[in-house]
């Protein structure tokens, strides 16, 4: 199927496209669109998904032949093969129809999870509230920024590791361990690191950059954490400085990233200057009465959210 771009454009209030995630908002979003339909089931990347670092299949993609799609509202469900769930993305009007949705396809796909994902833009009431995550744009056309402010070294330059494994044990849960054993194996590009008494405190990483859709070189989303025992020290935004130095000296034209809204990354974007496009939010579609749609006050619709 096609999408109406005189439909769809007017509801997209955040970049986000199902399967690929957030995109540049001065990309060619209806061929994007088109795109994942196009590949649905086919378990192939597109060749600027950011996903194809991390497995040789693509394990989510469209159920073309439930999308709906109307003039003030577009559902575009998903599914994830390797342990099945549903996704329901909302752009417009429709929540409720949309956990209906999401419910009924859960069923049919045997998938034990389903999912409604809906958007707020930059502007509606309610984006600056709690929950969700806000998709950051930072573009380097003017320049890399302020240098760091304290020492940062390549994983590559540190001796013996530095207590890398250890970090990453300890940051299992922001993806450390996962980073690590592709590290071990030499399947990522470089990852920037802060020490405290010669041990690894902090990171982010892999820094890489793919070329996205209109051939303009993004920096790609990295893993990015300090041990809770080494925060306050600067070391976060450490990092982060360092990180979008090696994005403009590698030719980097910008990078997107997601960050919690009102956590600690969220607060450092802001001061760092990223401009916000938008709010992302997910809420389970199989709680029954947990799930509450509030009024969203826009004509962006209501997002599910659970109390």
């Amino acid at each position: 199927m096609r999408f109406r771009w005189d439909w769809l454009g007017p509801v997209l209030s955040v970049p986000y496209v199902p399967t690929l995630g957030s995109v540049h908002p001065g990309g060619p979003l209806a061929d994007l669109f088109a795109a994942v339909v196009e590949t649905a089931g086919t378990g192939r990347f597109l060749p600027h998904d950011k996903d194809r670092r991390w497995a040789d299949r693509k394990a989510e993609h469209v159920l073309a032949d439930a999308v709906e799609h109307e003039q003030r509202r577009t559902l575009v469900p998903t599914l994830t093969d390797k342990v099945p769930a549903v996704k329901v993305y909302v752009y417009g009007d429709g929540p409720a129809v949309a956990v209906d949705l999401a419910r009924e396809l859960a069923a049919a796909h045997g998938a034990a999870r389903a999912r409604v994902v809906c958007f707020l833009g930059p502007d509606q009431p309610g984006v600056s509230a709690g929950g969700g995550t806000r998709v950051q744009l930072r573009e380097f056309a003017g320049g890399p920024g302020l240098p760091p402010a304290v020492p940062v070294h390549e994983y590559k330059q540190l001796v013996d590791g530095a207590g890398f494994g250890e970090f990453a044990d300890a940051m299992a849960g922001d993806g450390f361990a996962f980073l690590y054993g592709r590290m071990r194996v030499g399947a990522v590009g470089p990852v920037l690191t802060v020490l405290h008494h010669g041990r690894v405190a902090g990171a982010i990483g892999p820094m890489e950059i793919m070329a996205d859709a209109a051939g303009a070189a993004r920096l790609l989303p990295q893993y990015f954490g300090v041990l809770p025992q080494h925060r306050g020290r600067g070391y976060g935004r450490a990092l982060w400085r360092a990180a979008m130095h090696w994005g403009h000296r590698h030719g980097a034209a910008y990078q997107l990233l997601q960050t919690e809204v009102g956590g600690a990354s969220d607060r450092l974007c802001a001061a760092e200057g990223l401009v916000p496009l938008g709010v992302v939010h997910q809420a389970e579609a199989s709680v029954g009465p947990r799930l509450v749609l509030p009024a969203a006050g826009s004509s962006g619709g209501a997002c599910p959210a659970e109390r």
